[in-house]
C-alpha cells in the first residue's frame, strides 16, 4: 500500500525559506522519479520538481535557482528545499511519483508566504 505523508510546510515572509519533506512508502519499485506538486488555489495541480532514481532532477522554470529537491536512497523520504520564496509560491503542496499514482495522493502541505 502506498502511503504519502508531506510536512514542513507553514507561513514565511517573502524571501524565506522553508523545506518540506515526504515520508513515502509501498513505492513500486517501477516508479523510476518522484516529484513535488503544488495547487494554489482556483489553480490546476502543477509539477514544480521531479528527482529521478540517479538522481537526475528537473524543476519548472518558476522555481528553478530557488527550489532543490533531494531525496534519500530509497525514496523513504523526498525533501523540497525552499528559499528565495515568493507570495506566488502559496500553495498545497504534495509529493507523488511522476507521472503521478493518482490514487494515492496524500493531504499534501500548506505553504503560505506572505509579502
Amino acid at each position: 500500500q502506498v502511503q504519502l505523508v508531506e510536512s514542513g510546510g507553514g507561513l514565511v515572509q517573502a524571501g524565506g525559506s522553508l523545506r518540506l519533506s515526504c515520508a513515502a512508502s509501498g513505492i513500486p519499485f517501477s516508479i523510476n522519479t518522484m516529484g513535488w506538486y503544488r495547487q494554489a488555489p482556483g489553480k490546476q495541480r502543477e509539477l514544480v520538481a521531479g528527482v529521478s532514481r540517479g538522481g537526475t532532477t528537473n524543476y519548472a522554470d518558476s522555481v528553478k535557482g530557488r527550489f532543490t529537491i533531494s531525496r534519500d536512497g530509497a525514496w523513504s523520504t523526498v525533501y523540497l528545499q525552499m528559499n528565495s520564496l515568493k507570495p506566488e509560491d502559496t500553495a498545497v503542496y504534495y509529493c507523488n511519483a511522476v507521472p503521478p499514482l493518482v490514487t494515492y495522493w496524500g493531504q499534501g502541505t500548506q505553504v503560505t508566504v506572505s509579502s
